[in-house]
């Protein structure tokens, strides 16, 4: 089943937030009204409540964070094809880590006047409330698309392989409102794409200036090679001319992008290509969780610095931190830090080590390297050396979770492909964390970096961090 127009489906995605939004106000002004009422009854011993200027503070709050939910749990992504079911597991999720924020919050700033009651009613009409008024959402909104005088009528220029596959994706579309009405090729004998499941015609390029008169159609879809494109320029100009809205498939450009689009430097367009998110808003998110729990672990964790620190100068000669240049995003060097697990001679010996070398490719990895010290091989089990990186992710260097930073000698011995991995900003954890860490290949380590690149998300982020906890405790993989 395919998803419709991508900008269509934003507009559903923003129609769906603001229902959120809407649903959990009317959840939570019914919920302290229920609330209020048995307490005035004495129901089930209930006493009156506080006023509800107290609880404006909740109130705004779960209104806010219940999209920032809904995007972690994918909930905006394709909801034009969710089931029922999903959308009430969608809600469920919702709900149940909206509860278990409300508590934590609660739990952390001593709200205590805050009745727990209404909390727990407030879940449960917001459960109610956010799957019918979702599932209402999208059920109308399909009832309206599919509507025969709401319906999108499509043209389709050219009738290979290309042509094929749009042709394949509009009848699957037909739920959500979209119709193929005919090809038009530039062949004057040919014949429809084979394996679809309606009956079309295929008529001459020439003729379909009559067809645009004769039927209603909404958009022309161009799926022809580079090649033959200047002689469809007099077409193109006519939809222009008549504001027929004009789509263009792109196989005949470079492949291997995850994102196409157009932006505009001034007045210019220009057709941008990507390989690397690029959702600015969940990025920035994302920058802001890394400074939020960077702070917040730095002042946390100040006393385990400090004992290690202890350690380390009553163990072994040397500084405290161990400084390292390595590559970030996009190639640009910064100085990582690292609570010093080696000796302080320790690069000036790996030349000598290289001959015991048990990674493949750039990269250098022993076990047992004779450079640890007695603390340093502790801290490298449980990954304690690493914690000063919060520093570098508090800077900007690193985030939480990214690709491992590289060192420049290891850069330059990168094949093209292993490039793009440079791409992210590097991170203190990622997906192979989760897969033994030292012992992956480096093939497949630049490869699930790649994975997280092309796959990633906030909440793939927040399911590595999860996963990454009991990954480290248990020493998987540590050298």
């Amino acid at each position: 089943m395919t998803g419709m127009f991508s900008r269509r489906s934003r507009l559903i995605r923003i129609s769906c937030v603001v229902n959120d939004l809407l649903a959990t106000a009317v959840s939570f002004l019914l919920a302290y009204g229920i609330r209020t009422w048995l307490g005035q009854r004495n129901w089930f011993g209930l006493h009156a409540i506080y006023p509800f200027s107290d609880y404006l503070p909740i109130f705004a709050t779960v209104v806010l964070l219940i999209p920032l939910f809904g995007y972690l749990f994918n909930a905006y992504q394709q909801v034009e094809l969710k089931r029922p079911r999903d959308v009430a597991t969608d809600a469920v999720k919702m709900g149940a880590l909206g509860l278990l924020a409300l508590f934590s919050g609660m739990f952390f700033s001593k709200s205590e006047y805050a009745s727990r009651s209404l909390l727990v009613i407030f879940v449960f009409l917001q459960f109610v409330l956010l799957a019918t008024s979702r599932w209402t959402l999208l059920a109308a909104g399909t009832w309206l698309r599919t509507r025969p005088e709401h319906r999108r009528h499509f043209v389709i220029v050219g009738n290979g392989e290309s042509a094929a596959e749009l042709a394949s994706l509009l009848e699957d579309g037909k739920d959500l409102g979209l119709e193929l009405l005919a090809f038009a090729s530039t062949d004057e004998q040919s014949d429809p794409p084979a394996n679809l499941q309606g009956q079309y015609s295929v008529m001459p390029v020439s003729k379909l200036p009559d067809l645009l008169h004769s039927h209603v159609v909404d958009e022309v879809l161009f799926a022809v090679g580079r090649e033959e494109l200047a002689s469809l320029e007099a077409l193109m100009q006519q939809c222009e001319q008549e504001g027929i809205h004009m789509r263009m498939q792109l196989d005949f450009l470079p492949q291997g992008f995850n994102h196409v689009f157009v932006e505009h430097l001034g007045h210019v367009p220009l057709l941008t290509f990507a390989s690397t998110p690029q959702n600015d808003f969940a990025l920035a998110f994302k920058r802001l969780i890394d400074l939020a729990v960077a702070a917040v672990a730095l002042t946390v964790l100040s006393p385990l610095f400090l004992a290690l620190a202890i350690l380390i100068k009553l163990t072994s000669r040397g500084p405290v931190f161990y400084r390292q240049t390595r590559c970030g995003l996009g190639g640009r060097r910064f100085t990582l830090l690292k609570f010093r697990s080696m000796v302080a001679n320790a690069d000036q010996l790996l030349p000598q080590l290289e001959k015991f070398n048990e990674a493949d490719g750039p990269a250098f990895k022993m076990r047992k390297d004779p450079r640890c010290t007695g603390i340093g091989r502790w801290m490298r089990i449980f990954s304690l050396d690493e914690l000063p990186q919060l520093w570098n992710v508090l800077l900007g260097h690193m985030s939480l979770v990214g690709p491992r930073p590289p060192l420049p000698d290891e850069v330059d011995q990168y094949q093209p492909w292993q490039r793009r991995r440079l791409r992210m900003r590097p991170g203190m954890t990622c997906l192979w964390a989760l897969e033994g860490r030292s012992h992956l290949r480096f093939d497949h380590w630049v490869r699930l970096d790649l994975l997280y690149i092309d796959n990633w998300s906030v909440w793939l982020d927040f399911k590595i961090l999860l996963k990454t906890i009991p990954a480290v405790l248990s020493g998987k993989g540590a050298h």
